[in-house]
């Protein structure tokens, strides 16, 4: 090589760098809570009805039964999945993954 020439840059040690930081990123994110929030349905309701409720007033949703529910990470929406009820709780089973495009990219 003659002087004053640079070495080309050896793109597989870039690239395998590059994933090390990506990893490094998930790693340092892997513990964070977030507020998860499963939604059974939505109607819209006048205020002077809501004035009229009482205990055993029953509100409609605009979702069917047996369609999958909304599952939230902190408001946004990452999925879906049906109810379940484990120990007299209730829960949901995950049927769909749900991401916005590009964000699985971002994150490795």
């Amino acid at each position: 090589m003659e002087e004053g020439q640079q070495q080309p840059e050896k793109p597989a040690k870039k690239e395998k760098a590059g994933q090390n930081a990506k990893n490094l990123n998930l790693k340092f994110i892997n513990d964070v809570l977030l507020e998860m929030a499963v939604e059974l349905g939505r109607c819209e309701v006048k205020i002077s009805d809501i004035m009229k409720w009482g205990k055993g007033t029953i509100v409609e949703l605009d979702k069917e039964k047996g369609v999958a529910l909304d599952v939230f990470a902190n408001k946004n929406n990452i999925g879906r999945g049906e109810a379940v009820v484990v120990n007299d709780k209730f829960g949901v089973r995950v049927t769909e993954i749900v991401c916005p495009d590009g964000l699985l990219d971002e994150l490795g």
